[in-house]
């Protein structure tokens, strides 16, 4: 298979050797390497007292990095149509690993969600593929049912069959962040796709009813919609969290305490790696850091809303809308991660894309990165155009051949 892929015209191996999107790469880059550094500073007390070990984190996050670009690198040899034709399996893939993940000795639970399935030493969370596979799906059925979905009610309705479904699923772990996260970008696809502003609205009324009736259902949703109004008035119970987030803002004042004197990270703010290492990054660095951090995120979804951009004037609208969803995805995951490091949004257990510390997040944003690149590539040699015919040949042919053959 991959003797195939090499031999297929990619932006890895061609004339030009490695052609890919700088910009896009580089800022992908450097919020890896940022986090690399955020997740060192921020586990070393724990994992030295844990595991006795100050790099024990930093070791396994350096695995999950080399693991998440080996997936992009082979990601960047599929071409953007293979998808396209897997889009229904990759559906029932994401529909059979979330069902696994609730089997008792087959899911794993973690501080009382069943959202992991355990591989020796290392868990893969299918809510991470999940998301992924539900772009691709509704790529394809925006491109397969374009005027249905622009015409019709039903049209517009038929792909809540099967992402509700889906929904109630990541519900059943729980997973309230990846269901809003994963909705939020269906929701915005279908929109892109040319669905009329009415229904539209209707839609986005309904989503808001469903979210107000999931916090009502649950007492532990509840609480933490009351606590984060006001968390100073249990600082020391369901606020504690929060509080202490704030309190790593606070210190950070506008240069921050230097990189590894946070005082926060010392076993006062819980999970100070994971889902909250935004705010240990905002003491260490301060409030410059964090805003350039918020820059550097602002920059790689509008440049991955750019590439969804570039491929439909190449009228590649499969990969338009997938470039979308993705971009969908890492810009409403970072909205709301860093809404609840500033106690904008309710506690949630939601991973910072590139950023925080997590194998299945971060091996699944490394593949997200090189589906873009490679959507890029494909949209920018006309690879896949409706007008434009391609062959191999276009691409085996030497530059200098090319320039005899135009007559230059």
């Amino acid at each position: 298979m991959l003797a195939f892929l090499r031999t297929a015209p990619s932006p890895l191996f061609g004339p030009r050797g490695l052609d890919l999107d700088f910009p896009l790469l580089a800022g992908c880059l450097a919020l890896l390497g940022l986090g690399l550094v955020m997740i060192t500073s921020a586990s070393s007390e724990v994992a030295a007292v844990n595991a006795g070990n100050a790099l024990y984190h930093m070791s396994r996050h350096l695995v999950y990095v080399a693991l998440g670009l080996g997936a992009a690198a082979v990601m960047l040899l599929v071409p953007v149509s293979t998808w396209q034709r897997l889009d229904w399996m990759l559906l029932l893939a994401a529909f059979g690993l979330l069902i696994l993940v609730l089997i008792p000795g087959i899911g794993r639970e973690v501080n009382g969600s069943m959202r992991w399935i355990g591989f020796g030493a290392f868990n893969v969370q299918p809510s991470e593929l999940a998301k992924v596979f539900v772009v691709i799906y509704l790529a394809g059925y925006l491109v397969r049912r374009q005027e249905e979905v622009r015409e019709s009610f039903w049209g517009f309705a038929k792909p809540f069959l099967v992402l509700l479904p889906m929904a109630f699923l990541l519900l059943m772990e729980p997973d309230f962040g990846a269901t809003v996260v994963m909705m939020g970008s269906a929701v915005a696809m279908l929109f892109l796709g040319g669905v009329g502003l009415i229904r539209f609205s209707l839609l986005v009324a309904a989503a808001v009813g469903a979210v107000f009736v999931l916090v009502q259902t649950q007492e532990y949703r509840l609480q933490r919609l009351i606590t984060f109004t006001d968390p100073w008035a249990d600082q020391y119970g369901a606020g504690y969290q929060l509080t202490q987030a704030l309190i790593a803002f606070g210190r950070g004042e506008w240069f921050g305490v230097g990189l590894g004197n946070s005082v926060q990270k010392q076993f006062y703010l819980p999970e100070a790696h994971t889902d909250f290492v935004f705010s240990v990054l905002a003491e260490e660095l301060g409030m410059v850091g964090a805003l350039l951090t918020i820059l550097l995120f602002a920059f790689v979804g509008v440049r991955a809303l750019y590439i969804g951009l570039r491929a439909e004037k190449a009228r590649q609208f499969f990969a338009a809308y997938v470039a979308w969803g993705m971009a969908f995805l890492w810009l409403g995951q970072f909205l709301i991660n860093v809404g609840v490091n500033v106690g904008l949004l309710p506690t949630k257990g939601l991973t910072l894309p590139f950023l925080s510390y997590g194998g299945s997040s971060l091996v699944v944003t490394c593949a997200s990165m090189a589906l873009l690149l490679r959507i890029e590539w494909e949209s920018r040699t006309v690879l896949g155009s409706e007008d434009v015919e391609f062959s191999e040949a276009d691409f085996d042919e030497a530059p200098a051949a090319k320039e005899v053959a135009h007559g230059r």
